[in-house]
């Protein structure tokens, strides 16, 4: 029904084509963009640059939310420099990457590990301090101690909430990428949607929204969703 009206106003509507396309024409440009590789080369830059951030960002999220949860002091400072950091959204941080990095694939790679890093230090944090307290005197008795103690303990009682803040940075640093390679350069579908919009072409802007919209569904419902089901599920949580 929406793709009907979609095409009937087009047809109808006094804007001119280029500001406002048939549904076909959309659909021409996708169906082209994949067949010629454009989009496809623009998807696997784009995500070979956020998998590499947001392995970033797992990574130094768990060490921070570890040591915030970990040390009194930590949580004093740095605990509270997250929180407050966490509100700032990552494309803020663009004009200070160019400054340190200049307008290439480091800076784009520094704002979407910025996207994630936070959220995943905050759910860490939790899921930390969230393990029963049941679980860490059972396993101390037994003399687990050190990295034993939280390979064995911590992090498996961590995963539910772990898996939760993946999802929610995740979300963050897809958004943060886009934002990125639409400021940036270097190719990408961010980079793809400044073209179409310096061209004038409303039909190419609208097909890399599309993709945009469909790798994020996929990933969030498909990935993720199911990921924290499945854990929920495994541990009883649902």
């Amino acid at each position: 029904m929406i793709a009907v009206i979609w095409e009937v106003t087009s047809r109808l509507s006094v804007l001119p084509e280029f500001m406002f396309p048939r549904l076909t024409q959309v659909l021409e440009t996708l169906f082209n963009g994949l067949v010629n590789g454009q989009f496809l080369a623009a998807i696997g830059k784009s995500l070979s640059r956020l998998l590499t951030g947001f392995a970033i960002a797992i990574v130094l999220g768990l060490i921070m939310g570890y040591l915030i949860w970990r040390y009194k002091l930590v949580e004093d400072t740095l605990g509270f420099l997250v929180t407050a950091l966490q509100s700032i959204p990552s494309i803020v941080w663009f004009p200070l990457a160019i400054i340190w990095f200049g307008l290439n694939d480091i800076s784009i790679l520094f704002i979407v590990t910025i996207g994630a890093t936070w959220t995943m230090t905050v759910s860490a944090t939790s899921g930390f301090r969230n393990v029963p307290t049941l679980y860490k005197r059972v396993a101390k008795t037994f003399g687990s101690s050190g990295l034993h103690f939280i390979r064995t303990i911590i992090l498996p009682a961590s995963v539910p909430q772990l898996i939760s803040g993946l999802r929610i940075a995740w979300a963050f640093s897809w958004r943060a990428l886009m934002a990125g390679e639409l400021l940036g350069s270097g190719g990408g579908l961010g980079q793809l949607l400044e073209t179409g919009r310096s061209l004038g072409q409303m039909d190419l802007v609208i097909s890399v929204m599309i993709i945009i919209a469909i790798i994020g569904t996929i990933m969030d419902n498909v990935v993720f969703l199911r990921l924290e089901r499945s854990v929920q599920k495994k541990w009883g949580l649902t």
